[in-house]
């Protein structure tokens, strides 16, 4: 076809003389620059309407049978506009074919055109590519088993893996090198590489870790108290992980930060049966004593408290007569302290509390004295896990434990206040 068109041109300088026919030269070359001129055009014309016939039959006509389709894949390709970059080709290819006809008299303009289309349409397919490898990844990504894994960051490598190929390719058509010529260059460019590509290698190879070792998913809860993270996942890609914390922020941390610093993650206690209340009270010591016998018989009014005491005040009762703790002995003799009434209190409150998982441990311990006094730890399990209900167990535990301390006679450490100097006066 080429051919044709140029002898199609040629045929209008072959002159009748004395002689035969014979080809005008000289008027051919003067007139050389109008036909490419013209030719140009033509080109340009044709192309923008193979561009314009192109886009309409692969975006418009593709789109309309994608809606009618029961499939959701396509509409992923739809989504990241694959229809509309592949659109782009078919003119390049067209303009590819026939630009040799346009600049058939000027090599020199031709090759340079050549290169600059060829990089054109090596680029094209690149965003055609990558534009694929998107959709793919949302294709993957909706699918329920690999939600929660950090896919992004693969299919980020791929698109990088294929960028760096096709910049090769381009490299190859401006320079006239075979692309192994820029491969094996790259040996000598290694050092220059890692440095560029730092922070993508530490990142590929940290999100490789982090979905290997399970570490992070998408919808972890997260606490990273160096960045201020305390949230869920919601993306986790090559470069970066995004923590979308309580007060609806946005924070991003490198991906190598969760291989370089330590983070906590709450799956654990998501995935267990219960969420864990570990906080203690702060008594002072100087109201720490012997339970009296009024102390006793107030205490007995309390219903799920009152089967206990007795069993206990006939152990005790039982020992000391043993022993013979009885009369000038009795200091030797067993005692109850109103601390460990309200330590047994409160472990009979909680184990009798709908809100706490009583298959799960319980226990109500008294830690080391310090000069904050003696903490009383309430160590526990609810059944909810969720943030809001969680807290407002919590404080109704605690709101209850706080009211019962005067009950026993007990106080609660402060720093000196107002009322402490108004007692030592």
């Amino acid at each position: 076809m080429k051919e044709s068109i140029i002898n199609w041109i040629r045929s209008f300088y072959y002159v009748q003389n004395d002689h035969g026919v014979s080809f005008d030269q000289l008027k051919y070359e003067n007139q050389a620059f109008i036909w490419t001129i013209m030719m140009v055009i033509c080109l340009m014309f044709t192309s923008l309407i193979l561009w314009w016939v192109s886009k309409f039959v692969i975006t418009k006509l593709l789109i309309i049978i994608i809606k009618r389709t029961k499939i959701r894949w396509d509409n992923h390709l739809k989504a990241n506009k694959v229809f509309r970059s592949l659109a782009h080709v078919v003119p390049l290819l067209f303009m590819d074919y026939f630009l040799s006809i346009v600049f058939y008299q000027y090599p020199v303009i031709n090759m340079f055109f050549l290169k600059v289309l060829h990089v054109m349409i090596v680029f094209t397919v690149m965003i055609s590519i990558n534009r694929c490898l998107n959709a793919l990844c949302d294709i993957v990504t909706e699918n329920i088993r690999y939600q929660d894994k950090p896919i992004k960051s693969y299919f980020q490598v791929a698109k990088i893996t294929s960028s760096c190929i096709f910049f090769i390719l381009m490299l190859s058509v401006i320079t006239n090198q075979t692309p192994m010529f820029f491969i094996t260059s790259l040996g000598a460019m290694t050092a220059i590489v890692a440095l560029i590509f730092k922070d993508t290698i530490l990142g590929f190879v940290s999100s490789l870790q982090l979905s290997s070792n399970d570490m992070v998913r998408i919808g972890d809860w997260i606490t990273m108290d160096k960045f201020g993270a305390d949230g869920d996942v919601i993306e986790i890609n090559i470069a970066s992980v995004k923590i979308q914390n309580f007060d609806k922020t946005i924070t991003t941390i490198p991906t190598y930060s969760f291989i370089s610093d330590s983070f906590k993650n709450w799956r654990g206690m998501k995935e267990s049966d219960g969420r864990r209340i570990k906080r203690a009270i702060n008594l002072q010591i100087d109201s720490v004593q012997f339970a009296s016998d009024e102390l006793i018989q107030k205490l007995k009014k309390i219903t799920i408290f009152k089967e206990f005491l007795i069993a206990r005040e006939i152990e005790i009762k039982n020992y000391n007569l043993q022993y013979g703790f009885t009369g000038e002995n009795a200091i030797n003799a067993r005692k109850q302290t109103n601390i460990g009434l309200f330590r047994r209190y409160i472990e009979y409150y909680v184990k009798h509390n709908p809100h706490i998982n009583q298959e799960m441990t319980i226990m109500i311990r008294q830690l080391a004295p310090t000069e904050n006094g003696v903490p009383i730890e309430v160590y526990c399990f609810t059944k909810v896990k969720d943030f809001e209900p969680y807290e407002v167990i919590v404080a109704d535990i605690f709101d209850h434990i706080f009211a019962m301390t005067q009950l026993f006679d007990l106080r609660i450490f402060e720093n000196p206040t107002g009322y402490d100097f108004r007692i030592n006066k």
